[in-house]
């Protein structure tokens, strides 16, 4: 058995040509296009560099030692790896035929430092008010679901809002590839594998969280709801395991429950959709909604409370904050405009004054 720190050693020998880019904390992500182009995100931005791979043969073979170093498998027919490195970031690899320009690597690195809510506070992702009634949604146990784009910064959210749980429960992480990283001392994280190379010894998100409902649990986090697992979480939320928190890409709170609706149609349990409908309204009471703006920052845009299901069958929304967007800077390009209270009160407001807890003044307002 190859000790971790050799294989570690090993594994980022072969990943050489973009090591400096894998030590640099203002590089987000790694973006390789064939051995010869390599981009990086920086601050939101896209840069290509002066980075190459010998060959494609040398590029394939890092991607297939990130494969080892996981216990996965990959191939022209089985092209797709999800791995992570053992620094933590996540990598995604696409070999080809899937891929026709040559092998496709993305590395999602994660700051070394834990993303706090004051970090947030200081970087105007966030604002005091917003920060304090989302501490509030999580002291009271309402399920929240973090929606957003493709590296609009999901899980720093989730990692952010998950500090607001109380340090004496019981929470499990679920997860494809191990990407949160809770503050809490009782934290049992669980990964899902793929079948091997013939098919077998899968464990899917689906299997965990079914295994997790029999571990007493006082809190469920899932990284991601990408498939049918999603129903299993719904339902999980809707029989007494309030407070749990998973994040969907989803580019705005409407389009956050109809897309839950589409993740639970793909399980393999046949319900109508009019009951579906009334178990996601049930189970999700707050939507936070984060986004890249066009200066590359992330921001929550939307924070709303789902209210059930209207007459006609369709999702109740009321959104709660909603960022307003003023202008743009115009030497710099950065984005100007605040997260501001709409005005309407949550209907769980007589219980947050029931614990003896204060909603934000601007929203008492």
């Amino acid at each position: 058995m190859i000790p971790d720190a050799v294989f570690a050693q090993t594994l980022f020998g072969f990943l050489e040509p973009v090591s400096r880019y894998l030590h640099d904390d203002s590089v987000s992500e790694i973006m390789i296009n064939g051995h010869e182009e390599i981009f990086i995100e920086r601050a939101g931005r896209l840069e290509i560099t002066d980075a190459r791979f010998a060959s494609d043969h040398a590029l394939e073979s890092a991607v297939r030692n990130i494969a080892q170093f996981v216990g996965r498998s990959v191939s022209a027919d089985h092209p797709v790896l999800d791995a992570r490195l053992p620094d933590g970031s996540r990598v995604c690899a696409i070999l080809p035929p899937a891929s026709r320009r040559g092998i496709c690597v993305s590395i999602r690195r994660f700051p070394k430092e834990r993303l706090t809510v004051d970090q947030l506070l200081r970087y105007g992702a966030i604002t005091e008010s917003a920060r304090l009634f989302l501490e509030i949604c999580v002291l009271l146990k309402r399920n929240v679901m973090v929606a957003g784009g493709t590296g609009s910064g999901k899980t720093s959210l989730l990692n952010a809002l998950s500090s607001f749980i109380p340090s004496h429960e019981r929470i499990v992480v679920i997860e494809d590839s191990s990407e949160v990283q809770l503050q809490q001392p009782h934290a049992v994280y669980l990964e899902s594998r793929p079948p091997d190379a013939k098919g077998r010894n899968a464990v899917t998100i689906r299997d965990l969280l079914r295994a997790t409902l029999r571990m007493r649990p006082d809190r469920i986090v899932v990284g991601e709801c990408r498939g049918g697992e999603a129903l299993d979480l719904i339902q999980a939320m809707t029989s007494g395991h309030g407070g749990s928190l998973s994040t969907v890409h989803a580019t705005y709170p409407h389009d956050t429950l109809h897309r839950l609706e589409t993740l639970c149609l793909m399980s393999d349990v046949e319900l109508p959709l009019a009951a579906m409908r009334a178990q996601i309204a049930s189970a999700v009471n707050i939507i936070v909604q984060t986004s890249r703006m066009n200066d590359g920052s992330r921001k929550i845009t939307h924070i709303a409370e789902c209210l059930g299901l209207a007459e006609n069958g369709q999702y109740g929304l009321e959104m709660l904050y909603e960022f307003k967007q003023t202008g743009v800077e115009a030497k710099s390009g950065k984005v100007l405009g605040t997260l501001h209270a709409t005005g309407a009160r949550p209907t769980f407001a007589e219980e947050v004054a029931g614990k003896g807890l204060q909603l934000p003044e601007e929203m008492s307002g």
